[in-house]
């Protein structure tokens, strides 16, 4: 890690990805993890936000496999079987499941659409979902672009995304909030 926060060599419009490759900071690559990093972010809100111990520990856990998804988002694929990046693996997707399955059991079927909102910790969550899903069109973007992106963090920022939705119905359950149902005005 550096010294100092500045090191003033990006003041041109230009980073360093991991392996030293200089591209510009509006580049594909650079937004996708960027995209990571504020969904990051807006995780670490939603579990300042809520009171449940135990998704407070999943939460963290995401977080975690969040910097694993950016540093590998952030390495010039060429070199990055030269280096040691922490990976991604398919049990972090499989707790994703687990997690999602345990939350809907507990709350009622969903018989229409529902609006964010009813509580802040409800819309933080939702925000969060939202990025994610951001996160993953940039993900596909990339592919689509032949930049490499490693398969599974697609396939894990997917299954995030609908982690997310479920965790927001969750708060709302635990909080005793009522979902507010999306009627459509049709005239």
């Amino acid at each position: 890690m550096a010294a100092k926060i500045y090191t003033k060599t990006g003041d041109l419009g230009t980073t360093s990805l991991i392996g030293g490759t200089k591209v510009p900071k509006n580049h594909l690559r650079i937004e996708t993890y960027g995209t990571v990093d504020e969904l990051n972010s807006y995780i670490g809100l939603v579990s300042d936000l809520i009171k449940d111990a135990h998704s407070k520990i999943i939460l963290k856990e995401i977080q975690d496999r969040l910097f694993t998804v950016g540093s590998s988002l952030a390495c010039d694929p060429d070199k990055e079987p030269l280096m040691k990046i922490p990976d991604l693996k398919q049990d972090d997707v499989v707790l994703l499941e687990k997690e999602i399955d345990r939350m809907n059991e507990m709350l009622p079927a969903m018989k229409h659409f529902i609006l964010p909102g009813g509580h802040v910790a409800v819309s933080t969550t939702h925000v969060a979902r939202c990025i994610c899903r951001r996160a993953e069109r940039l993900c596909v973007n990339m592919q689509e672009h032949e930049l490499f992106v490693e398969p599974l963090v697609i396939k894990y920022i997917n299954r995030l995304s609908d982690y997310l939705f479920i965790l927001a119905r969750y708060i709302g359950y635990q909080l005793h909030v009522q979902e507010i149902a999306w009627k459509p005005r049709i005239n």
